[in-house]
């Protein structure tokens, strides 16, 4: 039987949440290179707490699309703001004073005012977004066969050494070696990036007690050479692949979808107007293709096709997907770009190779008018044709923060009219409407949740308030109250991103 190495599709995430989090491509690979070297080379840790680096820091950020509609609200693009977030030490009065003075620069003019915003706010929307990202890591831990120390590690990966971290300000030795490990590697390779070895020591040294533990930072110092060793390799996948910890973790190549919609709820996070779109545009393609008569192979790479094509939208902000009105060039040129992501995070990836030019070809239109290629769409295999018309049905069926959804059979005549003006391909959209239109079962709720609960739960993960899921669903806050402790205690999570990633992994949305 065929397998793929979990650590592929692994690699694919971080990838994925390089762009989420506004690091260079491949950053996190080459972190969890030095991590995993400096934890085996030159600390000698267990096998054991060898896995559990290697997992902690190739996931590092797995959390960073929870809390980002909410940060981009508060300082206008969730990507940036990441970005420099990681860089940041309060730890270090003179540092952080020079920190703040660029913080902000994304938003020009702004930027002193979002410098102040972040003294202001952070210490409590902080805590916030690392606890509905923590509880996010948690919950996609296990869909991903993440070791549990791996994940109780990804909790502390903003706390710090000095306990002036996040969410709960532990210090020393609470937290977990393999997240102290990888603190040090993080700063050690974001530095490197700038200025090469010397910079990458300088870096690690100053922060030696404050964010990092002394005893491992000092270690790193003397041992640079050697955890740096894997930078340079000219193949950052191969180094990270080559020091995964024996035996590899493998599973039956049939065991990729459900890899995949892990990939997919972290994507779909992105906004609170995505939620569960993936798993929409992949149900309605997987069908349409058993529809078109692809033999059983083709339609479950369609549906993993699916599943991934949207993972470049992670690179593009919060504020913009979320945006109620009209997009200027500069933005449509950043949404543009999401597509050549999605193929670039696949090809590099020798597992999901196969599935980039379905997956990355969804906004290509017959007429040469899609992106990002441009290419007309009719010479691409049926397959990547019924992926874009899946895309567009499930988009209009969808609501957005500019409009409501459309009922099924007004979103039927509007995919009908784009195929006739030379947009998607009619015979795709044919079988997609065909998809949407077959019966199904009632559905059995999970958890025990009511019809009711479903529909609080639902509006709760796209970031409603109780007064606005109340006017919603004609019902009082007290009742919103009530519906929302019930939905807590059934499904064990505490956050909005908590209830979006259970609403996603039970298909509840759209």
């Amino acid at each position: 039987m065929q397998k793929i190495r979990v650590a592929e599709v692994l690699a694919a995430l971080s990838l994925t949440t390089d762009l989420a989090a506004g690091m260079s491509f491949e950053k996190g690979l080459r972190m969890c290179a030095v991590a995993t070297t400096f934890a085996d080379a030159v600390l000698g840790v267990d096998s054991v707490t060898r896995r559990v680096v290697f997992e902690t820091a190739l996931l590092r950020s797995v959390g960073c699309t929870s809390f980002a509609p909410e940060l981009a609200e508060v300082f206008r693009n969730d990507v940036a703001f990441q970005a420099a977030l990681k860089r940041l030490d309060q730890g270090d009065e003179a540092v952080f004073a020079a920190q703040l003075r660029t913080f902000g620069d994304w938003a020009g003019d702004e930027g002193p005012r979002l410098a102040q915003t972040f003294v202001d706010v952070f210490p409590t929307m902080g805590v916030e977004a690392m606890r509905s990202g923590c509880e996010t890591s948690r919950a996609l831990g296990a869909g991903l066969g993440l070791l549990p120390e791996s994940v109780a590690a990804l909790d502390d990966v903003y706390e710090r050494w000095d306990g002036r971290g996040i969410p709960d300000g532990r210090r020393g030795s609470q937290l977990s070696l393999a997240a102290r490990i990888v603190q040090v590697a993080e700063q050690a390779v974001l530095a490197h990036a700038l200025g090469g070895a010397p910079a990458a020591v300088a870096e690690v040294r100053r922060r030696c007690g404050g964010h990092l533990d002394p005893d491992l930072a000092r270690a790193f110092v003397a041992g640079a050479s050697a955890a740096f060793a894997p930078l340079g390799q000219p193949n950052a996948l191969a180094a990270v692949l080559d020091l995964e910890p024996v035996p590899h973790v493998t599973v039956p190549f049939g065991s990729l979808p459900q890899l995949c919609a892990v990939l997919a709820q972290v994507v779909d996070l992105k906004s609170r107007w995505l939620l569960g779109h993936s798993e929409h545009v992949a149900t309605l393609a997987g069908d349409a293709g058993a529809l078109a008569d692809l033999d059983p192979a083709a339609v479950t790479d369609l549906r993993c096709a699916a599943l991934l094509h949207d993972l470049g939208r992670v690179g593009v902000s919060a504020s913009i997907w979320d945006r109620p009105g009209q997009l200027g060039m500069v933005e449509v040129e950043r949404v543009r770009m999401h597509t050549y992501w999605t193929q670039r995070i696949l090809e590099r990836v020798p597992a999901l190779a196969a599935l980039a030019p379905t997956a990355s070809a969804h906004h290509e239109r017959i007429d040469g008018g899609g992106y990002h290629r441009g290419d007309p769409s009719r010479s691409l295999p049926f397959a990547a044709r019924i992926l874009a018309a899946a895309d567009v049905f499930a988009a209009l069926t969808e609501p957005r923060a500019y409009r409501e959804a459309f009922t099924v059979d007004a979103a039927a005549d509007l995919l009908m009219r784009e195929a006739d003006t030379g947009g998607v391909d009619r015979e795709a959209c044919a079988v997609v409407i065909a998809a949407a239109g077959l019966p199904r079962p009632s559905r059995v709720l999970p958890a025990g949740l009511t019809e009711r609960e479903v529909e609080v739960l639902c509006l709760a993960a796209r970031g409603l308030s109780n007064r606005q899921i109340g006017e919603r669903l004609s019902i009082s806050n007290r009742t919103v109250g009530h519906h929302l402790a019930h939905i807590y205690d059934k499904t064990g999570r505490r956050s909005r991103a908590g209830v979006a990633v259970f609403a996603m992994e039970h298909r509840l949305l759209p």
